[in-house]
């Protein structure tokens, strides 16, 4: 099955979505399709692309995060798959607020296995759909930034301007 192929342009470089039937697939900060496909299970994987130029409200929530509202990103659906944990943790990413990270630790914890700090970890490192699915919310529990796909200047871009979303809130 096809899916549609987006790159916009954003502050943090270009920005590439694949999504089929208003649900994104996958995404990510880069202008290479191919840089995406590998995070996409088998059995989702499209058989094509169709370019396009924008893609309704998914496109309008990453327009919505870079103009000072993340929320709307996690009202997009995602379609991604994987085992029960990841799946469950891949949805309790899309819980955690905008401007508070959390640590790898607190992240297994809130998806219900406090011991589960490698598979939380993992979670994130096999996410296909950054910005829908926020990974670069979870940080080391020494505070550093820890890993994000798409390079740690992004990470702290994203974190930087979710911080200042939510001190302007205040």
């Amino acid at each position: 099955m096809k899916a549609q192929l987006l790159t916009m342009s954003t502050p943090d470089g270009p920005f590439t979505i694949i999504a089929r039937d208003g649900a994104v697939l996958a995404s990510g900060w880069t202008a290479v399709p191919g840089e995406l496909t590998g995070q996409i299970h088998a059995e989702l994987l499209p058989t094509g692309y169709e370019p396009v130029l924008e893609l309704g409200a998914i496109s309008a929530a990453v327009e919505d995060f870079y103009a000072g509202n993340p929320a709307t990103a996690m009202l997009v659906p995602v379609v991604q798959k994987s085992g029960p944990f990841r799946n469950h943790a891949w949805d309790v990413l899309r819980t955690v607020e905008p401007g508070h990270p959390v640590t790898y630790t607190e992240y297994a914890e809130l998806s219900g296995n406090v011991k589960a700090v490698r598979a939380a970890a993992s979670a994130c490192a096999f996410n296909a759909a950054a910005l829908f699915v926020p990974c670069h919310r979870v940080i080391r529990t020494d505070g550093s930034l820890g890993g994000f796909r798409w390079g740690l200047a992004i990470k702290e871009s994203l974190l930087g301007r979710e911080r200042e979303q939510a001190l302007a809130l205040k």
